[in-house]
């Protein structure tokens, strides 16, 4: 393991896939021990949820979630046809035989 005196990077990424609807992103720089960033995701209802991070030694990390857009949320398919329900059902009644005894 190589020892770096004072670690320093930044990257980031981003994916809209039309076809499978992913869609999210991140960035993320590091300056020394403190490490801050953010990444988005396209929530299931249409808002985007974007969470803000920090992380160094003296204070943890920490993130703050933040929510836009509004929520959509479809109506639901209409059932056609007839709606079938289950018949009842009853037990058959149990039948207990009598204790049976063992003598020497």
């Amino acid at each position: 393991i190589t020892f770096q005196a004072h670690p320093k990077y930044e990257f980031n990424y981003g994916v809209q896939d039309g076809h499978t609807g992913d869609h999210k992103s991140q960035h993320e720089q590091r300056d020394g021990d403190v490490v801050k960033g953010y990444y988005t995701v396209a929530e299931p209802d249409g808002t985007l949820r974007t969470v803000h991070y920090t992380a160094d030694d003296h204070n943890g990390f920490n993130a703050v979630v933040e929510k836009s857009g509004h929520p959509v949320h479809p109506a639901p398919a209409p059932v056609h046809g007839k709606v079938l329900f289950a018949a009842p059902v009853h037990a058959a009644p149990v039948h207990h035989a009598a204790p049976t005894f063992y003598h020497n």
